[in-house]
This record gives C-alpha cells, structure tokens and sequence, in this order.
C-alpha cells in the first residue's frame, strides 16, 4: 500500500512503515509544509493513503468533498507509538481503506467512516 505523511507524523514513523514493506512519501522532507489541502490532494494524484494527527483531513474530505483513496488519523499519541498503530490499522482495515474509509485510531478504539 501507498501511504503519504503528513507532515505532523513522526519521521520515525516513516522508518518504521518503510520497515514493514510500506511505500513511504512523507512530507515532512517539504519546505515549506504544503498545507492540508496540497497534502490531501498530491496524496490522491499518487494514489497514497494520507496518515495524519490533523482533523481536518475529514473535514475536507467529508465536508467540502474532495477527493482521497482513504484516510488515516491518529488521535492522542506521542511520535514513538504512532507507528505501532499505523501498521495494526494497516493490517486491519486494508480492504476498507481502499475503497475509500476514514478510519480514526486512538488507543483504546477505532472508529471507521465507510466511503458512500
């Protein structure tokens, strides 16, 4: 799977991705951070599942209808785990995030928007 992070998850995180056999684009190498829009849309020309801390990836996704292959937002975690849970919700939620999912993970659950 290719994913794209945002510029607010750890670099680490992309060490650990690339690790597990994930294609990595992170945009933290970007001077200066493109912003949420930019992100979310070079995320969905590279066909890239973006990762991110922000909530407003859902919000342009859902509220003002652009365009993603699937979305992936972390809640409340330090640098350190997030890569933990980016590869459990990876494996868990493959099949959903292709068709489109926003799936929200926190530590003690998930939540899951389906893609209408």
């Amino acid at each position: 799977m290719r994913l794209l992070l945002d510029t607010c998850v750890g670099g680490g995180t992309a060490k650990q991705l690339t690790a597990a056999g994930y294609d990595i684009r992170w945009m933290g190498l970007s001077e200066p951070d493109p912003g949420d829009e930019a992100t979310i849309r070079v995320a969905y020309e590279e066909e890239r599942v973006p990762i991110t801390l922000d909530k407003d990836f859902g919000d342009l996704a859902i509220v003002y209808g652009m365009p993603h292959r699937g979305i992936i937002r972390l809640v409340g975690f330090a640098a350190r785990p997030q890569g933990k849970y980016c590869i459990a919700a990876l494996q868990r939620f493959e099949h959903e995030l292709t068709h489109g999912a926003i799936v929200t993970v926190m530590a003690d659950r998930v939540r899951i928007r389906l893609s209408d």
